[in-house]
């Protein structure tokens, strides 16, 4: 075990392993809970400033992954490229091997895949963990330190901890929010940044967000029953079925018709929506008491709908877009403007990315919850989590890709977000949706990384 520290960190390193041509060491840092005091965020994150000390620390993992064309001593030497995945609430990924963008990346850098604060291996966040903060009050004042701005503030002690210079970033989806606000508050850290369906609205009500993608949303629905009309009417029998019948899935929570409509998560995918069809092939056994939803079908369901694995996703969906007003359940007061997504609406439109208040009341996992969340959709001094002059006035490479028809993350949106940060370069695209990192990620990869180097020359 190794042990190093810098500023205000602790550095261990606990376990390396070489396997199907990579090697891997896990990292664990020691970092202050609370980042940020009186001072601005920008001196907040200077690993050097009093911010922090003596407070509580929470523990934050990344996982290094390197090629193993690579001697040690040649790793030794390469470039940071630091990996912000989506969410929020998601861990980072684990790979079994490099393939996609990350095999694309290896050849140049040493990755850090990092799990952030309360997600992973991270000082995890779930409903065992959260509840021993105390009341439902002291709870959701904890979650006001697992948003962007401390995600980032723990970034740039994880870049000193390991020694390096400015390194690069590259950010998916709530990534890219994330990589956004690195721009905002410490880009000086920043070699250059690499954001794929992540270009978040700088300001605005959450409100903006959904008019944009409940609309998206319909399109693709219509769209997917173009091409597989067989299945627009087994989603109103699935429908139908749901509100005469009681299904429970295998946690025990009952598959209610606005539960079901979440596997519409499946429409945000590249390939991964032809996924849908098979999901629905299967949904109904025979039985001598008649036609019953499948064990098959409600297994796979339940990985959909449930937040059992991640419960910060919907305790914290919507602060993302908070800064400085309530967010108030946003997804749920526009969706009363598309009466077409209700679930009595005939026919039946799945939906996409939304968190709604009844999440913490039909999710198991989320019941012992529900008393934080009301106070996380009410809280109305939520930090800035950008600094529009800094942006206006940026001078790192940055280059993203804006997919054409992403249902997460408008279009519209992230052109005017692209357009308020200086030196931007935008690669538009209708070839892929909000997954397509997963579908061609070394081509998508390759391609932004080729834009931020001919800026910087």
């Amino acid at each position: 075990m190794a042990a190093r520290s810098a500023g205000l960190v602790r550095h261990t390193v606990r376990a390396r392993h070489a396997f199907r041509g990579m090697r891997t060491a896990e990292h664990y840092f020691t970092v202050p809970l609370v980042h940020f005091g009186p001072q601005d965020h920008v001196d907040a994150m200077n690993p050097h400033s009093a911010a922090g000390t003596g407070v509580e620390t929470i523990t934050v993992f990344a996982r290094e992954y390197v090629s193993s064309s690579h001697t040690a001593a040649e790793a030794e030497d390469l470039p940071w490229l630091l990996f912000l995945q989506g969410g929020p609430g998601g861990r980072g990924n684990r790979l079994a091997s490099l393939g996609g963008w990350n095999k694309a990346a290896a050849k140049d850098f040493r990755i850090l895949m990092l799990d952030q604060r309360g997600t992973g291996l991270s000082s995890p966040i779930d409903r065992n963990t959260l509840p021993l903060r105390g009341t439902p009050a002291e709870q959701a004042a904890y979650l006001e330190h697992f948003r962007a701005d401390s995600i980032v503030a723990d970034a740039e002690l994880i870049r000193h901890a390991l020694g390096s210079g400015p390194w690069s970033i590259y950010g998916q989806s709530y990534g890219g929010f994330c990589a956004l606000s690195y721009l905002s508050f410490a880009p000086e850290g920043l070699r250059e940044a690499l954001i794929t369906g992540g270009l978040a609205p700088l300001a605005g009500p959450a409100e903006d967000v959904y008019r944009a993608t409940f609309s998206r949303v319909a399109a693709r629905n219509a769209e997917y029953f173009s091409w597989y009309p067989e299945d627009r009417k087994m989603v109103d029998r699935i429908a139908g079925h749901l509100r005469s019948t009681p299904e429970f899935l295998p946690d025990g929570g009952q598959l209610t018709v606005e539960r079901f409509q979440m596997v519409g998560a499946f429409l945000g995918g590249n390939t991964r929506v032809d996924g849908l069809h098979y999901l629905l092939e299967d949904a109904f056994s025979e039985t001598p008491q008649g036609s019953r939803l499948s064990d098959s079908f409600l297994e796979q369901v339940q990985g959909i709908v449930s937040r059992q694995a991640n419960p910060l996703y919907a305790l914290m969906h919507e602060s993302i877009y908070g800064q400085g007003q309530a967010t108030d359940w946003a997804a749920w007061r526009v969706l009363q403007e598309y009466p077409e997504f209700s679930p009595t609406a005939e026919p039946l439109l799945l939906t996409g990315e939304m968190v709604y208040p009844w999440y913490f009341e039909q999710d198991p996992a989320l019941l012992p919850l529900s008393s934080v969340a009301e106070l996380v959709a009410a809280k109305t001094d939520w930090k800035p989590l950008y600094d529009s002059h800094r942006l206006a006035t940026n001078t790192v490479p940055v280059a993203a890709a804006v997919y054409s028809h992403d249902i997460y993350v408008d279009r519209g949106l992230s052109l005017e977000t692209a357009a308020a940060v200086r030196g931007l370069q935008v690669w538009e695209t209708g070839d892929f949706h909000h997954d397509g990192i997963a579908d061609d990620g070394e081509a998508i990869f390759g391609r932004l990384l080729g834009m931020v180097r001919s800026a910087r020359h």
